[in-house]
């Protein structure tokens, strides 16, 4: 290590010595130790791992530390998530809260927000309820299914649907489908957990109808489209239409 940033390391100041210049932040002395540690650990790391030049303006006194452990806090307690503007050009946009909830919506979970709800009580018996009752006969009417259940995640109701209609059956898919989407979710580690087996077709740029075709038999649960929204496949490539 650079004999600058060994000196920086050895200047840092004790942990006591950077709490007692935080008073005015509302947290007990357990906490607030907690949270100059983390700084200072913060700092540390980085000393090590970056230039000497770039730590040569930073400020490693007690008060200078303080000032990063009062911006660190103040990140920690802002309220999240925020407001931004959607200049995308994507309307359902998965990173930045999908669809916008209409004013009505809004209006209703601002007066419900800060009191008690029927969620999961039916007021008519007066016993315990679902939260799915009061959007399942809506949903059953709009598609005509015979019933309905609401997840908050696309990967939970694929694995529901599996579930549902495949388990201990094959689920045909193409093999330049088998992708990960947001959050780690693998569609083959979504199929095993859902108890169907996969049967891969095709190949990884090239799928024909004939291969979903000669793939199909008596153990057969369903044939999945997996919608290519986050990747794509160019070149000398074939897809299968839904």
């Amino acid at each position: 290590m650079e004999p600058k940033l060994q000196e920086q390391l050895r200047s840092l100041p004790g942990i006591d010595r950077v709490a007692d210049q935080l008073d005015e932040l509302p947290l007990d002395v357990g906490l607030k130790t907690a949270l100059v540690r983390r700084v200072v650990e913060r700092i540390r790391q980085e000393i090590r791992t970056g230039s000497s030049s770039r730590f040569e303006e930073r400020d490693l006194s007690a008060e200078g530390v303080a000032n990063q452990v009062r911006a660190y806090y103040q990140d920690l307690t802002q309220l999240r998530p925020q407001v931004v503007i959607n200049a995308t050009g994507v309307l359902v946009h998965t990173n930045l809260g999908r669809s916008p909830l209409s004013p009505k919506a809004v209006q209703h979970i601002a007066a419900l927000g800060g009191k008690y709800s029927d969620l999961e009580f039916d007021l008519q018996s007066g016993g315990r309820g679902s939260r799915q009752s009061h959007v399942t006969e809506l949903l059953c009417l709009l598609t005509g299914a015979e019933d309905a259940l609401v997840v908050n995640n696309c990967a939970a109701a694929v694995y529901l649907m599996l579930a549902g209609l495949s388990h201990d059956k094959e689920v045909v898919i193409s093999r330049g489908e088998l992708v990960e989407i947001g959050g780690s979710f693998r569609i083959p580690d979504v199929l095993r957990h859902s108890g169907a087996k996969l049967r891969e077709v095709g190949t990884t740029n090239r799928t024909h109808l004939k291969d979903f075709v000669e793939a199909i038999t008596g153990d057969t649960g369903l044939l999945l489209q997996v919608h290519t929204s986050n990747y794509r496949v160019e070149g000398f490539t074939a897809a299968v239409p839904l």
